[in-house]
């Protein structure tokens, strides 16, 4: 079993805490790590740029890099949280001497050229709610609005991630791949065929899928075929 980064001085009032759903993802690369996918996926590449969206702890980022789960990687992270972001960093530097990690604080990947990913990772704000908190000042690191647009995802939790979905075929480049996470109450499987049915270029799959107390989560590959 891989070890666990260790995330120090983690302040839970402003930046989220890993739960079940952090885990999975965990799990789901430490699965996919022996079974050799991305060893045998990039047998040829030079360089795999590699995204995760909303990294807050930065725990998903880091194990990726402290166990090398994909080879020649250079890691970025963004968060619209700045705290979120420094603790990101703190945790890729206190569990790894990669120094390959840049931190960038914007919406999804707004900040990123087109067609430049080869890898995303987003476990995104999926809790149905009736409203979203307004995004506070980038400096108002004490409103607790922060962990609360880390959690919540509009009426059926979807908001956020459809604005993803909507973007992902100018964020990867060909032959990319995004690993998105979904509760049941977003309706994953509905989601996945109106996604299949605009963008023809995509395969979708399910990677990983585990009930964690009340909720069910799971987690797709989206992979961009030309």
């Amino acid at each position: 079993m891989l070890s666990t980064p260790i995330v120090k001085d983690l302040d839970i009032d402003k930046v989220y805490e890993p739960a079940e759903d952090t885990f999975l993802f965990l799990d789901m690369f430490e699965q996919l790590h022996e079974e050799q996918y991305f060893t045998n996926l990039n047998s040829n590449s030079t360089a795999n740029f590699v995204l995760e969206i909303g990294s807050g702890s930065g725990l998903i980022t880091t194990f990726i890099a402290e166990h090398n789960i994909i080879p020649r990687s250079y890691n970025l992270v963004s968060d619209i949280n700045i705290v979120a972001l420094r603790t990101t960093l703190n945790t890729f530097n206190d569990n790894t001497e990669n120094t390959n990690c840049d931190a960038l604080r914007c919406n999804l990947a707004d900040s990123i050229r087109l067609n430049q990913i080869n890898y995303l990772l987003f476990n995104p704000p999926y809790v149905p709610s009736e409203e979203i908190p307004s995004i506070p000042d980038a400096d108002d690191i004490s409103n607790t609005a922060w962990v609360d647009l880390a959690l919540v995802g509009g009426n059926d939790g979807m908001l956020i991630t459809n604005n993803l979905l909507n973007s992902l075929n100018n964020i990867l480049a060909i032959n990319g791949e995004a690993y998105i996470l979904f509760c049941a109450r977003n309706k994953h499987p509905q989601v996945v065929e109106k996604f299949k049915s605009k963008w023809t270029n995509f395969q979708v799959n399910c990677v990983i899928q585990r009930k964690c107390g009340w909720e069910e989560l799971a987690i797709y590959r989206f992979k961009k075929m030309s």
